[in-house]
């Protein structure tokens, strides 16, 4: 996703440290949030498999820090903007942390997901945008926000499925709070503005096949909508819908667009 940033819109003029880095700090707070959690109500495989594997999430969450660590330190001039990542990083899992002043944050009605669409947004295009040199211009803005509300419409499926979980351990979010409706209509409303905030890529140097392949992912999400609110299946959730946000840089990637 950082890749199809940078060479839509900078000419692939990115560090290759940054790509090391954005790497080993996925790995880093994949880890961490997983290693936190301690229950499902959805009887997920993938967090069963979690639960028995928490020494291996530590390990992995410590190659993580160790290796974002490093490549920091070659990036360390622009700290300021990497920094707010990881606050937006940390925002998301903080809930997960048993102490006091973390679990106030579970009263936070927006909660967790917008906190992770702007987390996976902010990585891969504003924070490679700001750290190219490059001016910033209308593209840039577009862009950001078309891969801020298709990751934002994935994960209203994702709270949607969590939402037991969530109720239990307190944690607020808007899929918990609306009804049936009012969930429908934040993910059409989502989805809408994605389409529309790739429309308006089509008065930058994109041309007609990148806007199509960029609106795919959408359209299939689309009319995977109401069959993933049925099946809960860890596959469909971590293969599929997970896959759709990179989707469209893949099949760039194979065509070599």
């Amino acid at each position: 996703m950082v890749y199809q940033s940078a060479h839509l819109f900078l000419q692939d003029d990115i560090p290759s440290s940054f790509f090391y880095f954005v790497f080993f700090a996925t790995v880093c707070s994949y880890n961490f949030h997983w290693w936190l959690s301690t229950h499902s109500a959805t009887g997920s495989e993938r967090l069963q498999w979690a639960i028995q594997n928490k020494h291996l999430h530590l390990i992995l969450f410590i190659i993580g820090s160790a290796g974002a660590a490093i490549f920091f330190c070659m990036l360390w001039q622009h700290w300021l903007w990497i920094g707010i990542g990881g606050v937006l990083t940390f925002l998301y899992t903080a809930p997960k942390i048993p102490q006091q002043i973390f679990i106030g944050l579970r009263k936070i009605a927006i909660g967790k997901t917008i906190f992770l669409a702007l987390v996976w947004m902010y990585i891969t295009t504003i924070l490679p945008f700001t750290i190219s040199g490059h001016h910033w211009q209308a593209g840039f803005t577009w862009f950001a926000c078309s891969r801020f509300f298709l990751i934002y419409a994935i994960c209203i499926l994702f709270d949607y499925r969590d939402r037991e979980d969530d109720k239990a351990d307190g944690i607020r979010s808007m899929i918990t709070y609306f009804e049936e409706r009012g969930i429908n209509n934040l993910f059409a409303g989502s989805l809408i503005l994605f389409a529309i905030s790739i429309a308006m890529l089509y008065h930058t140097w994109l041309n007609i096949f990148e806007i199509v392949l960029l609106l795919v992912p959408g359209l299939i999400l689309a009319m995977l909508y109401n069959y993933a609110k049925r099946n809960f299946s860890d596959y469909l959730y971590y293969l599929v819908l997970d896959g759709l946000m990179m989707l469209s840089a893949v099949l760039m990637l194979l065509l070599r667009i």
